[in-house]
């Protein structure tokens, strides 16, 4: 009897933990967000481009792939951090997969400018991907060979960076929409 208790409870123990929603689990009905992170020159622009694709739900500029903790603009641009201008997007992959966000990325600048975009130049203008699954960094690598593959650059190598996703540090929020926030569609006109 006393052993038919303990299997009954052990059971029941089991059930408990298989029945309860995992803690990050979305609400039924709703589904569960992604993040990707992409680095593709001044942040502005890159966020204003994420931000117009159906499915994105959300988008922060900030800084990631450095070596300094909270780092500010004025030391990102001084190039003492090592930290990439980056935009960090959460989506909804029911309406946008990976591999569109993907396709966003690689047609919004030059993946061949090496530590540079347009007129600005520096290590935190580098064309980067910072994965945050296997399943990403398997997806970035796969979209880069075929990019490079395809003959789009010709002889120009792509020089983007595809590494696992390192803290982001979300930028000042005068930084955030700021194209938004003073009305323009680009950083260079």
């Amino acid at each position: 009897m006393k052993k038919s208790i303990v299997l009954l409870a052990a059971v029941l123990g089991v059930v408990a933990v298989h029945a309860a929603p995992a803690a990050d689990a979305p609400a039924k009905g709703e589904t569960k967000m992604e993040s990707a992170t992409f680095a593709a020159g001044c942040f502005w622009g890159v966020e204003a481009e994420f931000r117009d694709v159906k499915g994105v739900k959300e988008t922060a500029v900030g800084y990631t792939g450095g070596a300094v903790p909270k780092p500010t603009y004025e030391q990102v641009c001084a190039h003492a951090t090592g930290h990439a201008e980056a935009v960090e997007v959460q989506f909804d992959p029911q309406v946008v997969s990976y591999g569109q966000l993907l396709d966003v990325f690689w047609k919004i600048h030059d993946p061949t400018q090496l530590n540079r975009q347009g007129p600005d130049v520096g290590d935190n203008y580098r064309s980067a991907i910072f994965c945050h699954t296997p399943e990403q960094l398997k997806a970035a690598k796969a979209a880069l060979d075929k990019l490079q593959k395809s003959g789009k650059f010709g002889d120009r190598k792509i020089a983007t960076q595809i590494v696992p996703a390192a803290p982001f540090y979300r930028a000042e929020e005068y930084h955030q929409r700021y194209l938004e926030k003073h009305g323009r569609a680009r950083c260079h006109n």
